[in-house]
């Protein structure tokens, strides 16, 4: 006989008690001795007596309470049954997230969404914008910093042709981490004029309007969410991102508008069709407060991996404060909303949430807010 040391940590703040179960007890729930007990907050320990009757192999999975409390992985998907020999002595896990009485996230933190449709210039055809605000923000009387995300229509719910980045979901699954505290405004592409959008260069027929759109988003946009919501207006606590031509765009709106947009979420973007982007990064030497998480998959191109190195290499920081950037690369990763979706808690909690920055930001909170 022998004992197995059961350390696990789960960054979701939960109250409900955490077992285990597996092979060895015939997958049973709720056994008292096979109770996890909380050493700190996101901590857990169990010390299991093992002897010959236990199988060879021990399967087993965490969860939380009983029935339909199951582990999650980083995706918010079950995971699958985790096993090791039955002579180990320590084995340390980690949980992301845990189903709620069988759903992916709690219901209750799910965030509240609102649409407006906002005049666009020089267009018949008013703009579509989803604002999504953290699921206590009528309860809170909180101030927040806001994340601009271009092709709304990919971006909430089941989305539109390609697939859904499911954001309400992911910003449920942050507040089990109390990483909420951000406001979300998705902006609709304008369909067929999409590509003109969201490029600034003028490399080809149709293209090279994204000057339009940005103005758009600082001198339009912004200010009408800035006087209707609760936000923290200034470039430290206000970011911009997207995907592809959506992630091109984002990085032109970092370099054109620096004392907007303090921070970029820059997922998989077409550097290709903008090769006058790294002259451009390189000429330009970034506010100490800018926040640049870049991320792209090596199974979506050839160039993805080294696009994305080139303009790591090109952004600019001042000698003192080049800490400012993240960059992320999935040997696995594909061009489409699933990686992206997957992607953007780990964007989120690292350009608002990080424990570098969180003196600037109790700084920057106690500066006067928008409201409404």
């Amino acid at each position: 006989m022998h004992s197995l040391t059961i350390n696990l940590k789960t960054p979701a703040i939960d109250d409900r008690p955490v077992f285990i179960t597996g092979n060895f007890c015939e997958w049973a729930l709720a056994i008292e001795t096979l109770q996890l007990q909380q050493q700190r907050p996101g901590e857990y320990t169990l010390e299991l007596p093992i002897d010959e009757s236990w199988p060879p192999v021990l399967e087993y999975k965490y969860y939380r309470g009983g029935e339909g409390s199951l582990e999650l992985d980083e995706q918010g998907e079950p995971t699958p049954n985790r096993s090791i020999p039955r002579e180990t002595v320590h084995v340390t896990d980690e949980v992301p997230y845990w189903q709620w009485n069988g759903l992916s996230v709690n219901p209750a933190f799910m965030p509240i969404e609102e649409v407006r449709y906002i005049d666009y210039p020089g267009s018949d055809q008013p703009r579509r914008v989803q604002i999504v605000l953290p699921y206590d923000y009528e309860s809170s009387g909180r101030v927040y910093p806001v994340l601009y995300l271009n092709d709304g229509q990919n971006l909430i719910g089941e989305g539109q042709g390609f697939g859904s980045w499911l954001t309400e979901v992911r910003l449920a699954q942050l507040a089990s981490r109390q990483h909420h505290g951000v406001i979300i405004v998705a902006v609709d592409h304008s369909g067929a004029d999409r590509l003109a959008d969201y490029t600034v260069e003028a490399v080809r027929p149709g293209f090279g309007k994204g000057r339009t759109y940005l103005d758009f988003l600082v001198n339009v946009l912004k200010p009408m969410i800035d006087s209707n919501f609760r936000t923290l207006a200034d470039a430290v606590n206000t970011g911009i991102g997207g995907s592809s031509l959506g992630g091109l765009i984002s990085i032109w709106a970092g370099l054109l508008y620096p004392d907007v947009f303090g921070k970029w979420l820059v997922f998989s973007p077409s550097l290709w069709i903008s090769p006058g982007i790294y002259a451009r990064a390189a000429q330009q030497l970034l506010q100490p407060y800018t926040r640049v998480y870049l991320y792209g998959g090596e199974a979506e191109s050839k160039s993805m991996k080294a696009n994305l190195n080139r303009l790591r290499a090109n952004l600019r920081c001042r000698a003192d404060a080049c800490a400012f950037l993240h960059i992320a690369i999935d040997p696995a990763g594909l061009h489409e909303e699933r990686c992206w979706s997957a992607e953007l808690p780990r964007a989120i909690d690292w350009l608002f949430f990080n424990p570098a920055d969180e003196t600037r930001q109790e700084q920057a909170t106690q500066q006067p807010a928008n409201s409404s």
